[in-house]
């Protein structure tokens, strides 16, 4: 089905599916076999202006809606997820929250370089005993003569060795919590106290890492803080709409590029006479995966229009996250079947996006916590 969000988005797809052919495949063969991004993925993003979209031209920025950038997440996630964390890191979550909430001195400070790509962002929210549950965090963050003392540990962070600048969320008021006690601050690498203690390789592709941030009596200013005092949970919740949809659109990028491989396949691959395509049982795991590719794209582009269009979506984000990160698992592990040995072999791409998906169903909140968002909202309203 050509299931497409908006006309003017439909004529930007071509234009786009080329540039990942042409310029960003090649340099994904490159990643899988030498487990690094080359610089040049970085300068070909800038050079099409692709770092930065959402922000503000101000700053550089592309001054995008949302269904732009989730088309251009859906898009670069077909050759790669590394292009997709290049995306967010200067124009995702953390940057968008530096925008709505900075100070005219923080936006100064930090949006020029984020939309350049010449900084990345990172959110450092999860802790050892606290992910999901947000509002169990231990980190603290006291006031003292000038700013504020940082002490806590932080894990899972998304990019934390590599970034500039860390939207850091910490207790301020113990009795509050979520209601009004966590703050955000924008800690910058090489602060004095913070430390980037280990750095995890993930089941996913080699450049895919999670650092762990220490604070032991890091001190920052009060200009660190990031909006009003209390209000970080508000914040990174605000901004947790825009990253969700962001993962929904790479899910369906790498669907989409999954079934084509797969058909593919199944076209090109013979056994006792017959090519797959002619399997009963091939054809329906690549019918299954169309439709609820269909599905994904159906909901996922609706809420989208919406949000643009500054209407309350309730829990829509979090139902299509939800679907589309499920939905893709579903997708890979159908795909791996139809290519069977040969989709276990490291360098055959429906083997690195296998992996790499399984990330989605567990980022940007798990597929349990959207569900208990989903249930709340029914219950409440």
């Amino acid at each position: 089905m050509n299931i497409n969000c908006t006309a003017e988005l439909a004529e930007m797809r071509p234009l786009l599916r080329r540039f990942v052919t042409d310029q960003l495949e090649p340099l994904s063969r490159q990643i899988d076999a030498t487990g690094v991004v080359a610089p040049q993925a970085m300068a070909r993003l800038r050079e099409q202006g692709y770092l930065g979209m959402r922000l503000s031209p101000e700053w550089g920025g592309g001054g995008l809606d949302l269904s732009t950038y989730c088309l251009v997440m859906e898009e670069v996630a077909r050759s790669h997820r590394a292009y997709t964390l290049m995306l967010d890191t200067t124009s995702g979550l953390t940057p968008i929250a530096i925008e709505r909430h900075g100070t005219d001195a923080q936006k100064r400070k930090y949006l020029a370089q984020l939309a350049s790509g010449e900084w990345l962002a990172s959110f450092a929210l999860t802790e050892p005993d606290a992910g999901s549950d947000a509002a169990a965090l231990s980190t603290r963050a006291v006031k003292v003569a000038g700013g504020w003392k940082i002490d806590g540990l932080k894990h899972y962070i998304s990019a934390a060795h590599r970034a500039q600048v860390l939207m850091v969320l910490a207790v301020t008021d113990p009795a509050l919590r979520a209601r009004g006690g966590i703050t955000a601050f924008l800690v910058d690498k090489g602060m004095p106290g913070m430390s980037v203690d280990r750095v995890d390789k993930t089941i996913g592709s080699d450049p895919i890492e999670l650092g762990e941030v220490r604070f032991d009596a890091c001190f920052v200013p009060d200009e660190a803080v990031l909006g009003q005092l209390g209000q970080g949970f508000a914040i990174a919740m605000g901004s947790l709409t825009s990253g969700r949809m962001g993962v929904s659109a790479a899910c369906i990028g790498v669907a989409d590029r999954l079934i084509e491989l797969g058909v593919q396949y199944a076209k090109d691959r013979v056994t006792f006479g017959q090519p797959l395509s002619q399997r009963q049982s091939i054809q329906w795991m690549l019918a299954d995966s169309a439709t609820e590719l269909a599905h994904a794209r159906t909901m996922a582009y609706e809420v989208m229009r919406r949000l643009d269009a500054g209407e309350d979506v309730g829990s829509g984000p979090s139902m299509v996250k939800l679907f589309c990160s499920e939905m893709v698992g579903r997708v890979a592990d159908r795909v791996v079947q139809i290519f069977g040995g040969s989709g276990l072999i490291r360098g055959v791409p429906v083997e690195r996006f296998y992996r790499d998906v399984r990330h989605y169903r567990v980022g940007e909140g798990s597929s349990e916590i959207q569900r208990m968002m989903i249930a709340r909202a029914l219950f409440e309203a």
